[in-house]
Order: C-alpha cells, then structure tokens, then sequence
C-alpha cells in the first residue's frame, strides 16, 4: 500500500507521518511538500511540488492507495489574507480530493474542525464546511473527515495565544460536551491511520468521542 500525505510538517501531520513509517501495513510513504526536508527513512518518498500547479500536484498523487491530508495554515502566517487563507485551507485539500479521484485512488482522509459548517457566519467555520461539501462532491468511494478542537501536542513554532487557550479548555474539559473536548494531535494521526484502513463505501465523519474510540 502506498499512503501520500499532504501536510507532513504540521502538528498532526509529522505525528501521522512516524506513525505511518512504523505501519507495516503501507510499503511506501509519501510526503508531497514545499521546500525540501533532510528527514530520510528506507520507505519514505519525498515529492517537491508547487500546490497552485495543478499538473504538478495531480502527478504528485499517482499511484496512492490512501491520501490523507493535514494541511493549514493560521491567520498569522498569511498576515490576515483571507484569500490567502483560502488557498492553503481550501484549495489544497479541495485539489487533493479531486486529484485522489482522478489518479483512481478511492480513499481520502482529512482534517476538518468541530463546529464546520458552510452555513455558518465564523470565517474559519464556514470554510471548513465548504471544503467538506467540496471533497464529498468529488464522489470518492471512501471519505474520512476527522473534526478536532483544541489541540494537544509539541508544536514547532511558539503560539501563545494557543498556549494560554489550550490551558484553560484542558482545565475546564470536564465541563464540555465531548466534541469540543481538546484532544492530542497524536490521536487524531491515529484515528486517520485506523480510519484509512476500513472497508465499505461512504462518507464518514469524526469528532472526539468517535477519534478516541478508534481502534487497530
């Protein structure tokens, strides 16, 4: 089995990348990224690929058997360019579905957010529930949608805001309804791993409890 990752440098994505690396399940891993990374491993294929072309893109994908994808960005990084923003949260993984489907990869797996719905009036919100009517147009055998909140883990870069935000909901989670619990990046890396390998024909969706109860 060959898994391609899109957004292998994030929270969640360098989580599920050592996790699929340890998988005998999948032969081959490949990461499709920017910029070129020094990090090897005996089943690891790395493609540098510029995501606005799309021919570089589609060929990128070839031969997948599961695409999972991870990517995003914040409103820092793009210095609160809402178009911006759009074109890493919702072009790339909008693209990475249509590109599953045209290369004949049937099984996708992404990252969404609790609370995603297209009808809503939060920018990030709504963006997130365009992209998921977006990927399910792509009529793919098998989606994958997992909806975190807050999340858990060692990030690369230093988000104070997040810290303090972060602290105050693992404090009060007892408090919450299940889905808005906060959740480690690793679980959810988990939870895509285990998802991509089930049979059957669908649209799934999951949040907290469903990511937590997943199991090999």
């Amino acid at each position: 089995m060959t898994a391609s990752l899109v957004g292998a440098t994030g929270l969640i994505g360098s989580y599920l990348l050592d996790q699929l690396l340890q998988d005998e399940y999948f032969d081959t891993v490949r990461i499709l990224i920017r910029r070129s990374m020094e990090f090897t491993n005996a089943k690891l294929e790395k493609k540098l690929v510029d995501f606005s072309d799309a021919e570089s893109f589609r060929l990128a994908l070839e031969g997948s058997d599961v695409v999972f994808c991870t990517i995003g960005t914040t409103q820092k990084k793009v210095k609160g360019d809402k178009a911006a923003y759009r074109k890493v949260d919702y072009d790339i993984p909008v693209n990475a579905a249509k590109f599953c489907k045209l290369n004949g990869c049937e099984t996708f797996v992404f990252v969404s957010s609790v609370g995603a719905n297209s009808k809503s009036n939060n920018f990030y919100l709504k963006l997130k529930g365009e992209v998921e009517d977006a990927v399910k147009e792509a009529h793919l055998k098998s989606v994958h949608i997992l909806r975190p909140s807050v999340l858990l883990g060692d990030r690369k870069e230093f988000r104070l805001g997040e810290k303090i935000g972060k602290a105050f909901m693992s404090a009060l989670s007892f408090l919450m309804p299940a889905k808005y619990k906060p959740i480690q990046g690793k679980t959810v890396a988990k939870a895509m791993r285990v998802a991509s390998k089930k049979s059957g024909t669908g649209f799934y969706i999951y949040e907290y409890s469903e990511m937590t109860r997943l199991k090999e």
